[in-house]
């Protein structure tokens, strides 16, 4: 699920980890609130089901369309990728523990309502951090919230911009996205007592 803002390249991240073979998934919808927003171009681009659900007033309504738009299409996992908003919490309901996003800081440090992209490198920097990187999680019902599936690290310079810090990042991002991805399609995710636990590679027994 995109938003209408950002170019689109943790989704782009996500498609080529199900197209290059790391990750065994297939990318079956790209759900958006604007149909000419660049994540959606691109997702078309590439031959890949886009669909418009613009947020409603009624939230009921708005969690309906999104829950049967996901329904129509077999989703199993839902990846947020710069979707901006909270989903719904009945769509929550229906697909905890199967819902991620990734956030280009180390939560629960600098997340929050409005702390996003420049934001979050910024609150970074003002704080002395010497490391920063990204959180990849699984979503409940606030935003950067719920148990952490991977966390990837960068170092920060002092001569750090947001810009440029951001830059260092984004890149763990695209990484730390596709290995969650491939790791949830592996069936290697097992979330208990709010936490996240990565279950060691299944090994083909002898004669299996």
């Amino acid at each position: 699920m995109v938003s209408g803002h950002g170019r689109g390249s943790n989704m782009q991240a996500i498609i080529d980890a199900c197209r290059n073979g790391t990750a065994n998934a297939t990318v079956t919808l790209v759900l958006g609130v604007r149909d000419q927003a660049p994540a959606m171009v691109r997702a078309r681009e590439q031959g890949i089901p886009t669909l418009v659900v613009r947020p409603a007033a009624d939230g009921a309504a708005y969690a309906a369309q999104l829950l049967g738009a996901l329904k129509t299409h077999s989703v199993d996992l839902i990846c947020l990728a710069g979707y901006m908003r909270l989903l719904p919490e009945e769509v929550v309901r229906d697909y905890r523990g199967r819902i991620m996003n990734v956030h280009p800081g180390l939560l629960p440090l600098f997340g929050g309502k409005g702390m996003f992209g420049e934001h979050v490198h910024r609150a970074v920097l003002q704080s002395g951090m010497k490391v920063s990187g990204c959180t990849v999680h699984m979503v409940d019902e606030m935003y950067d919230h719920g148990p952490i599936v991977l966390q990837y690290t960068v170092r920060v310079d002092d001569d750090d911009t947001p810009e440029t810090l951001a830059a260092r990042v984004l890149p763990q991002e695209h990484a730390a996205y596709a290995r969650a991805v491939a790791l949830f399609a592996a069936g290697r995710l097992a979330l208990s007592d709010g936490r996240v636990r990565i279950l060691p590679e299944r090994t083909m027994e002898p004669g299996g």
